[in-house]
């Protein structure tokens, strides 16, 4: 997993690309449809919605990563405070991951 600016600054690329997408029912509308590749958890989320998102990605074999908190989460996407975001490309799964 990369440091914690490289992460922001991947996170802030990939919104920009149209390739994240964050917010409880986009997430969860993204996992419907299969288009999510890796799913980033914030590490302050709340139990239930950890435990959803995470029963979820598993049965699916989508990787579930946590990082950062919901503030910081929010904040690399231009936005409120964020519980998940789901990254939907290739390329940005490997810059995040690697």
């Amino acid at each position: 997993m990369k440091n914690d600016q490289s992460l922001l600054f991947a996170l802030g690329l990939a919104q920009k690309a149209g390739k994240a997408v964050s917010g409880d029912f986009a997430v969860q509308d993204a996992l419907r449809k299969g288009k999510v590749k890796l799913l980033l958890i914030a590490k302050d989320a709340s139990e239930n919605s950890r435990k959803r998102l995470i029963n979820f990605c598993e049965e699916h074999s989508i990787r579930t990563v946590d990082v950062l908190d919901r503030e910081q989460l929010g904040r690399s996407l231009g936005k409120a405070p964020r519980t998940a975001v789901a990254i939907m490309d290739n390329n940005f799964v490997k810059m995040i991951v690697e």
